[in-house]
């Protein structure tokens, strides 16, 4: 893994060279470059390939140009219009890794796998296990399976990505119809980390499912997703149960082969958080090599919408047609690029019409019931998480989820009843859940009820949850309303802290500061807590009217006009 972390830096250390260098480019391409520049550090991949285009139309020749260009098309996916700029770059003798990757990724679209074979790959390759991968696909494409077979083995030697190696052969044996030496491999263990993901299961029970072991290949599914299928699943399940012998297409041919691996490239750069720019370039190199490639669509799309490019993710998404077993999970995708650009609308009537047509799914109904209670649509969320936890079985575990977010509903719409009851069955699945403990303690705190049960509540939360300021807040809050105020302090100053901007964090903290007599300081931190209240977007729990009258008037003078108890521990001013 060592091995695959610096290969990862390497590659990574190439494109950020090329994303960052600054060009010297000429006095009538600067502004064009510039306007490039900014565009590109706003993730807009169409305006930065537009200007960096028209930079490169007055100075041609320059090379970082060509680069930026190049990177911003790539990003962009459109592989085609980066390819001349690729060999322009090689053939002025630039040592470039985005070149390389882009005319790797041209070749294996057309099928031109001698053509790969004969590059010079050198310092400017994808990276070590990456070319080598596609070495021992571009062999099996020419038509050489004993080269092929051969080049997997001696990559496989190199220390620390050997898993990833034996995955790779499995699926080119798989390929070219010896399911038994396949099968061997993932029955090993020897295709490593790479099975246990999602692809790698499902690619494992359909090489079981062509040599018969339609049993052994139904319990491989069931055992590698527990507590729920989807529709993809499903249909494979109801394959395996058929007998149906239908033609093994994880990967059909050397094509899909080098596609896998740069997707499998891309799934390990995001693993080792590599950043969603980075595992992004390969994600569509994968997908312009085999655009069929449901993965690298989903991943893809699920990159530019974490890079706040909205439109393009939901232009992936929606190529993903609705007989597609994976047609829910681009709609739900999509419904939270919607969500996430503000239109809301949109994405309740995206998720209310794949309640009809895929209705069967509970993860559609939560999905429906978490946009509505954001709408503040109480009553539509409960009901539509109704729906979802009638579709789960009563003891799954991801019920838990279900019944607290129900519970949500219930308490912001006023049902304290119901809400409690939900919490508690949330408890009795997952009874050291650290939201839930919080949320059901802190409840009961400011309902005055069970303190002590609030207690032992949140301080599990804390004890599994130590760094989340709004658990620790909790703690300190409890502590105030027991009128233990010292320890109250102790865990305010813990999380102003972990949440310094935070203005409920800040206005708890002068609260508990002026039950201990540190007036001054208490004004203080409702000040702070004034300033970091958003006008626009008032928290009903910081309410900056009443924070104006504590620093008027103090604390104990509030509080007596609410009517409310006054402090245990008197205030000595």
């Amino acid at each position: 893994m060592r091995r695959v972390q610096k290969m990862i830096r390497q590659v990574l250390a190439a494109i950020v060279a090329a994303s960052i260098a600054g060009p010297l480019v000429a006095e009538t391409a600067s502004g064009a470059y510039l306007a490039g520049r900014h565009a590109a550090v706003r993730s807009d991949y169409a305006e930065a390939a537009r200007y960096y285009t028209e930079a490169l139309a007055r100075d041609t020749k320059n090379p970082e140009l060509m680069e930026s260009a190049a990177l911003s098309y790539l990003s962009l996916g459109r592989i085609e219009r980066s390819v001349p700029l690729a060999r322009q770059m090689e053939a002025s003798g630039q040592n470039s890794h985005v070149a390389h990757l882009i005319l790797t990724s041209h070749l294996a679209a057309e099928e031109d796998f001698d053509a790969i074979l004969a590059r010079e790959t050198g310092t400017a390759g994808i990276g070590p296990w990456v070319d080598g991968l596609v070495k021992a696909w571009a062999y099996l494409g020419t038509g050489d399976v004993t080269k092929s077979l051969a080049a997997f083995d001696t990559l496989s030697e190199e220390p620390g990505i050997k898993g990833f190696v034996m995955y790779h052969k499995a699926l080119a044996l798989a390929s070219v119809g010896d399911f038994e030496g396949a099968e061997a491999i993932f029955a090993s263990d020897a295709a490593g980390a790479a099975a246990q993901t999602r692809r790698g299961a499902i690619s494992f029970a359909r090489i079981l499912a062509q040599l018969g072991k339609f049993d052994e290949a139904v319990r491989l599914i069931n055992a590698s997703f527990p507590g729920g299928t989807d529709p993809e699943l499903d249909a494979l399940i109801a394959g395996f149960e058929a007998g149906d012998l239908a033609p093994f297409d994880q990967v059909r041919d050397a094509r899909d082969g080098i596609a896998e691996v740069l997707f499998t490239f891309a799934a390990v750069l995001r693993s080792e958080s590599a950043g969603d720019y980075y595992v992004l370039l390969y994600s569509r190199a994968a997908r312009f090599i085999r655009p069929d490639h449901v993965d690298a669509l989903l991943l893809t799309a699920n990159l530019l919408e974490n890079l706040g490019q909205y439109d393009l993710a939901i232009a992936e998404y929606k190529a993903i047609a609705a007989d597609n077993p994976a047609y829910h999970a681009a709609e739900l995708g999509r419904a939270g690029a919607l969500r996430r650009s503000d239109r809301l609308d949109q994405a309740v009537e995206v998720l209310e019409q794949l309640a009809r047509s895929h209705g069967e799914l509970a993860v559609v109904h939560s999905t429906l019931g978490d946009v509505l209670r954001s709408e503040d649509d109480f009553a539509g969320a409960i009901a539509a998480y109704d729906r979802a936890i009638e579709r789960v079985a009563p003891q799954a575990q991801v019920s838990w989820v279900l019944y607290y977010s129900r519970g949500i509903a219930f308490e912001r719409s006023g049902d304290i009843i119901r809400a409690e009851e939900d919490f508690r069955a949330a408890l009795e699945l997952n009874p050291e859940q650290p939201q839930v403990l919080n949320y059901l303690g802190y409840s009961l705190v400011e309902e005055q009820r069970n303190l002590d049960e609030a207690l032992d509540m949140i301080e599990r939360a804390v004890k599994a949850s130590p760094d989340s300021g709004y658990i620790v807040d909790s703690l300190g809050w409890v502590f105030y309303r027991l009128g233990r105020y010292e320890e109250a302090v102790v865990q305010m100053e813990k999380a102003v802290q972990l949440l310094p901007v935070d203005p409920v964090v800040n206005d708890h903290l002068g609260d508990v500061y002026w039950a201990v007599g540190r007036d001054r300081e208490a004004e203080f931190q409702w000040r702070r807590a004034l300033s970091f209240i958003d006008p626009d977007a008032i928290d009903g729990e910081a309410d900056p009217e009443r924070i104006r009258r504590k620093i008027e008037v103090g604390l104990d003078v509030v509080l007596e006009q609410e009517g409310a108890a006054p402090l245990k521990v008197a205030n000595d001013g």
